[in-house]
């Protein structure tokens, strides 16, 4: 079973606000000679990782709410001009959207274990054709 990372996705408004930043940083990175990657930057090279790269996804929390995942695709250990380690967590661009779930605020990433993992939307028999927002506050409210 994969593991995956969550990550809050400060700044950000909503998974098209996401979508049109990471299009401009991907930009940014193939001009600057990268190649056509795209990557989100920390200081920590997951201890996990080999199970994080069997499967896993990062799941971006925005607004307080896990609304969407990527696929992990690799980690690079790089040695920065201060001497600083830092690891660049390797995203396939390809963003998707999951069921709501509330997470409250947390510095840095966390694991998260598949079974704790929001579902795709759209992949849940209740609620394909409520809006996201209503089945949320729904299952907020156990409800669903």
């Amino acid at each position: 079973m994969p593991l995956h990372m969550l990550k809050l996705s400060v700044g950000i408004d909503d998974i098209d606000h996401l979508k049109s930043v990471q299009r401009r940083r991907r930009r940014e990175i193939e001009s600057a000679g990268h190649g056509d990657k795209l990557w989100h930057q920390t200081r920590h090279m997951p201890r996990r990782s080999e199970e994080l790269l069997d499967g896993g996804s990062i799941y971006w929390v925005i607004k307080g709410v896990i609304r969407v995942r990527q696929r992990l695709r690799d980690f690079e250990i790089l040695t920065g001009d201060d001497k600083g380690r830092r690891c660049r967590i390797i995203l396939d661009p390809t963003l998707v959207p999951t069921d709501h779930m509330p997470r409250r605020p947390f510095q840095g990433w966390r694991y998260l274990e598949n079974v704790d993992a929001p579902a795709d939307l759209g992949t849940r028999e209740t609620g394909e054709d409520m809006p996201p927002e209503l089945v949320a506050e729904l299952r907020a409210l156990g409800l669903m």
